[in-house]
Parts: C-alpha cells; structure tokens; sequence
C-alpha cells in the first residue's frame, strides 16, 4: 500500500510512520528541554563561578592597590601607579568587556582598566549603584556584589572600598559577554543535538522499516481486499512470531467463517442482493421500479420424469442446475428462484457491455446447448451398455427419463424488482406482467416445438445494438386474460445457423405473412413445403382445406396459460 494511500475519503496513516513522527517530535524535545535546562543551570554555576574568580582578582588588584599607593607617597607618581594597577586587573581579563574600576562616592572614576579600547568611562552613571555602594558604606558594610547598568549594557561584579585611594575598586563582567558565551554553548549543543537525533533517526528508520514489514504486507493485503470488496486470507508464512502475527491470524480466522458464510448465503440469494449486502453491511425491505429482461427455463414433460425415477429426479436436476445456473451467471445475470423444475433469471442488474436482453438471449441458447450435451452424454452411455446386453424396460423408461429438455422464454419491461416479507423472513423477487409473459412464452415453446422464444421486446432490444442473433417471426398470440395480442419470435445465432436452416425458415416466414393475410391457400403451401416442426401446428390450425374467418385478424387466442 502508498504512503498516505486512501480508503473511500478517508486518507490512511501508516502506523510505521505515525510512531516514527512521534518518536522524533518527543526525542527533540527532551534533548533540547535537556540541553536548555542544563545551559540555565551551568549559566547560574558559571555566573557563581565568575564572581567567585573576580573576588580572587579584586584581592589581588586590592593588595596591588595597597603597594602602589605606598609608592606613590613616596614618588608621587600618580600616572606610574595607576599603569601598574592597570596591567595587575587586566591580568585577570578573559571577555570582551571586563572591567576594574575605581570609583569614588560622588561617581567620578579614578580609575578604569578594561579590554575594549572603545570604553572610556569618566563617571559612574548608575546612580542608584553607587547610592547602594555609599549606604552601605555607611552601614560599615565595605565590600560585596554589584550590579550596575552603563551604555554598553549591564554589568555584574564584586568591589571592595580602599580607604588608601578612598574609592571603591570593582571588578565586573558585561552580562552580554557571559550570556554570548552560554548561547555559544547553547547554539553548538543543539547542533550536535540535530546531527546526533537525525543519526539515530536514520538508524531508528532502518530497524522500524524492517521491524514493521510485515505491518506494511498485512495493510498493503488488507486494502487490496478493501479495494476488491472481497475478504481473503493474509499471507503469514514469512511473518515473525509476535502480537501483529497472531492478530493477522485471528483475521484469517475470522474471515474464513465470513467468506463460509457469505459463500453459503450466496447460494441461496442472487449476487446483486450478496454484493449488495456486503457494501451496505445488510439487506432492508426495499425495491424499485427497473428495465429488467427475464427469463423463465421449464423441464419438459417433468411429471413423467418425477414419477419414474422418484427420488432420484433430485440427482438429475442437481447436475441440471448445475450447469444452467453456471450459465445464467456466465451472462451477467442473476437467479431470481428456482420453482422445482423451473427456473426464473433476471438480467440487467450487474454490469455489463451488453444489454439485459442480448445477455438473456444467449444464456437460452447457452441453456438448450447444455441440455443437449446432457443428452448426448446418456445416449453415449447406452451405447457402452448395449454393447454388452440390451437395456431392461424399467432401464429404458429412466434412460427416456433422463433426457433432459427444455424450454426457454424470454421477455422484458419494467418490473419491480427487490425484497419483500419482513424484517423476520424475506425474499428477493421480481414482479410484473412481464415475468408473466416470459412464463407464458417459455410455455409456447412446447406449443411450437421450438427450444427459445423472445418477445418484441427483447427483439428490438437485441437488433438495436448487435446482427448477431436473426429474428424469425413465429406467431401473434393473444395469451389469457389480455386484451392485445403480442408478437413472439426465435432468435437464431447467425455463427451457428446453416445455411439450409435458414431457407427452411425463409419459407416459414412467406407463410406465416400469408396466414396474416386470410391467404389461407398460399399459406398451406408454404408450410408445407417448410420442413419445420412449427409448420406442422400452422397446418393444423388451417386444416386441409378451407379459407380464413370472416373476421380474420391473424392474431391466435390462447385459451389455456
């Protein structure tokens, strides 16, 4: 699975990652909260620790201070002096802007050393300072810390009062110098800090990455699952013995008893209804109007059958509904039930590149064909048979009633097409007049002798879009209970019709015109010069001789369904 892949609209975080982000967010912190902390701490010890050299240093400038003002009672050297004094405070210089001073109680300085050349100072102007310096003094209080702030900034130290050169010495540091220092330290700590974190996040990277590959397998594996709609097993023959392994093997469980028994609940309801309960997560009462194409398969002659093989029809129309079933999914369609010996399919609630109609045309084709070979495959058993001995009459009466035919009727329209009952017991069912008429047509095909028979609706639905099925009329029927009458044909598979069969058909087709017509003469004489069996029943129902009724209108009433 992609980095940031997407499941419907929600964007997928890799767990991997999401660990890896904490992880490093948590690990800056600590080292710089650390680091920051530590630098505040050694600023407060390094501060102690500056104050506790520039004591030493005002000793050492103070005892100086002490020796050359004894010289200078003798020599009278002021400028020697202070040069010495300077060179002594100076020693113990390490930034930028250390200072000694010395300063008298009016604020003028007496004396200054210091290692910037830019600081000229001739008076102390802090005067809250040196009011603090002089009520101590006061107070007998002669030496201690300062802090007092100039142009340059503000400054710490300590000082001591002479009574010699009556000012006070002072020794002080810039806190910008020292801060400058801790920020140095700070800056190049962090530094290291990022190069050490992004080295060890590396090195993180490369152990997570190989930790959490079968992660990585188990989510790529489970969003091709969600991509196909279709749970499967997750593949652990490589996984390592942990926790992510036995949940892995916990799914596999779990969707083993899931397909089992989505695998079972499809076997009893159409594939659109499983699909659809899958991607709903249920099946409520609910149904629509639809443009459905629906086809109704019947065994011949089932009564006959049941009564001579008894129980033993229940293994004949299993292998047949395994094969006609396979067909009807074959070409995109749904089974609506199953009624005993017959069938009801409906097309046109999957996808597909071709219309309801065309694919129900040829699952009927499909279907007739299948029962063909069912046929055959038992002639060709009694020929192994009989080449030992002869077939018994009880054998003789299940081998006729094996041979397996049917009928197929198709027809199509608008239905209502969904589940029904309640929220105890419900079904999926399809309901109209046209499933009706696909009935009543596949009840035609016993009546014509034919194997399929589509309506106009189909018909025009097929021609529309492909040349491959050719349309012969059979008749116009006026079935029971209606009003009009309806025209049935017999698509016929253009790769699979000969050319005889056709001219047979030609011939049909100049009768049946002339039989609309009253030409009841010409009629015969084209129907009986078709070698079709659907002639036979067109002759039958002119008789020998004779014309058509007065009130002729070429449409035959049924009087049974």
């Amino acid at each position: 699975m992609q980095l940031f892949s997407k499941v419907g609209k929600t964007r997928i975080v890799p767990i991997g990652f999401k660990i890896g982000l904490i992880f490093i967010v948590l690990i800056l912190l600590s080292n710089f909260a650390t680091n920051f902390i530590s630098v505040r701490l050694s600023q407060k010890q390094l501060v102690k620790l500056n104050n506790q050299i520039m004591v030493d240093q005002l000793k050492e400038l103070y005892n100086n201070a002490s020796n050359q003002y004894q010289i200078y009672s003798y020599s009278g050297n002021k400028t020697d002096v202070s040069s010495s004094m300077k060179k002594v405070a100076a020693a113990g210089f390490t930034n930028p802007n250390s200072v000694a001073i010395g300063v008298d109680k009016l604020g003028n300085i007496k004396f200054l050393a210091t290692n910037n050349p830019e600081t000229i100072w001739t008076r102390f102007i802090d005067t809250d300072a040196l009011e603090k310096l002089n009520s101590d003094y006061e107070n007998d209080l002669v030496e201690g810390s300062l802090l007092f702030k100039t142009l340059e900034g503000e400054f710490f130290g300590v000082y001591k009062y002479h009574s010699d050169w009556d000012y006070y010495l002072i020794r002080a540091e810039l806190r910008d110098d020292v801060n400058r220092n801790t920020h140095r330290v700070f800056g190049t700590t962090s530094l290291i800090i990022v190069i050490l974190t992004i080295l060890f996040i590396v090195i993180g990277y490369m152990i997570l990455h190989h930790e959490f590959r079968t992660i990585r397998q188990f989510t790529s594996e489970l969003y091709a699952m969600q991509k196909k709609k279709k749970m499967g097993l997750i593949d652990i023959s490589k996984a390592s013995n942990d926790d992510i392994t036995y949940m892995a093997t916990s799914f596999n469980s779990l969707s083993a008893s899931v397909n089992s028994l989505l695998t079972t609940f499809q076997k009893f309801v159409s594939k659109d209804v499983v699909a659809k309960a899958y991607s709903e997560q249920g099946i409520s009462l609910e149904g629509s109007q639809q443009e459905l194409a629906i086809l109704f398969s019947d065994i011949r002659s089932f009564t006959y059958r049941t009564e001579t093989l008894g129980n033993d029809i229940i293994d004949v129309l299993n292998v047949h509904y395994n094969r006609v079933i396979h067909n009807v999914h074959e070409n995109s369609g749904v089974v609506g039930s199953i009624i005993g010996d017959a069938i009801l399919a409906i097309y046109g609630t999957l996808d597909s590149k071709m219309s309801k109609s065309y694919n129900a045309i040829r699952a009927a084709w499909d279907i007739t064909h299948e029962t063909a070979k069912l046929r055959e495959e038992m002639i060709e058993r009694r020929k192994e048979i009989e080449k030992t001995r002869q077939l018994t009459e009880s054998e003789e009466n299940v081998f006729q009633a094996v041979l397996i035919d049917v009928g197929v009727g198709v027809d199509g329209g608008t239905v209502f097409y969904g589940n029904i009952g309640s929220h105890e017991h419900m079904a999926n069912t399809v309901i109209g007049d046209n499933v009706n008429s696909a009935s009543r047509l596949e009840g035609l095909t016993r009546f014509y002798h034919l194997p399929v028979i589509v309506s106009e609706y189909v018909k025009n639905e097929v021609t529309s879009e492909s040349a491959r099925y050719k349309f012969y009329e059979i008749d116009t029927v006026l079935v029971k209970g209606k009003t009009e009458g309806k025209k049935i044909y017999l698509p016929f598979d253009t790769n699979e019709m000969s050319t005889d069969l056709m001219n047979q058909y030609d011939i049909f087709e100049e009768g049946l015109q002339a039989y609309y017509k009253g030409d009841w003469k010409n009629a015969r004489k084209s129907m009986k010069a078709c070698e079709l069996e659907v002639a036979e029943v067109f002759l039958e129902r002119m008789g020998t001789k004779g014309s058509a009724p007065a009130d002729w209108s070429g449409i035959w009433t049924m009087t049974t369904k």
